[in-house]
């Protein structure tokens, strides 16, 4: 893997778990993912008219992926509702890569060299070990492994549909767009006065975790058409090391020693993916 995209994958990385400590810090979480899907979504329509349409053969795949991204949606609100974001962010971004990994080959016909499964092992391995421990809420365990499997789908489908686009840049702005509509316009209808609210007092933090989530997204598809999915998955979610960080210095959240591990194998398995 290039040095110039694995550095553009941890910025990734960095940017994803700050747009989901914003949702994680809100009293409200679903109405905070809507705040920042819409946001992205804003961001996205105004740059649209200046990008060419990706290729027609990616349309089926960037329309799946916005139906897709709406149960994401939901469930990182609900496993932010039950349990710490130390517990459930693990979770969800650590079990994704290994799912895309096993079916990378079958789906994609991408053959991975015995160092990119070390490295993806030792990423996935950490993330793991950071997130199982005997005191994890049970519904939250529950919830972020069913959204890892959300997230695994839906990577599959956005691996191969931005390669198909011709332009990862207008693949993912309509993805930001058509995705983002729906879950904006769901909890607006839910309760229009407290949304409404929500964009006077928490707008610009919105607008901050919005902007997050576009660029985050962004540079992972762009690197998808770099390097194998696979191996840009697991990379990607070394964001748990931010998401960790995040969570134990600004969201007072309990983290144990295992951060440690963890940061070591994460380490581990980037460097390894790097010399693969």
């Amino acid at each position: 893997m290039p040095t110039h995209v694995l550095l553009l994958v941890l910025l990734s990385a960095l940017m994803h778990a700050s747009w989901n400590a914003i949702v994680k810090s809100g009293e409200n979480k679903l109405e905070e993912a809507g705040l920042v899907a819409g946001a992205a979504a804003v961001m996205s329509a105004l740059v649209l008219p200046f990008v060419e349409l990706p290729a027609s053969a990616s349309w089926p795949w960037v329309i799946t992926s916005a139906a897709v991204h709406q149960i994401y949606f939901m469930l990182v609100a609900a496993a932010y509702r039950a349990g710490d974001m130390g517990h459930t962010y693990p979770l969800m971004r650590g079990t994704a890569p290994l799912i895309v990994a096993l079916v990378s080959a079958e789906v994609l016909g991408e053959t991975l060299t015995i160092a990119s499964w070390a490295g993806i092992g030792l990423i996935c391995g950490g993330i793991l070990l950071l997130a199982v421990h005997r005191h994890a809420n049970n519904r939250a365990t529950l919830i972020a492994v069913a959204n890892a499997m959300v997230i695994a789908f839906y990577t599959v489908v956005d691996g191969t549909g931005v390669r198909l686009s011709g332009n990862a840049l207008a693949y993912v702005l309509w993805l930001n767009l058509l995705s983002g509509i729906p879950i904006f316009l769901l909890v607006l209808l839910r309760d229009r006065p407290k949304v409404l609210g929500m964009m006077r007092t928490s707008g610009l933090t919105a607008t901050i975790g919005g902007a997050c989530k576009f660029g985050a997204y962004s540079l992972a598809l762009w690197a998808m058409t770099q390097a194998p999915v696979a191996a840009i998955a697991a990379l990607r979610e070394s964001s748990v090391l931010f998401g960790v960080a995040i969570s134990a210095l600004i969201l007072r959240e309990n983290s144990g020693t295992r951060r440690i591990v963890t940061a070591a194998l994460i380490a581990a398995g980037a460097a390894t993916l790097r010399l693969a």
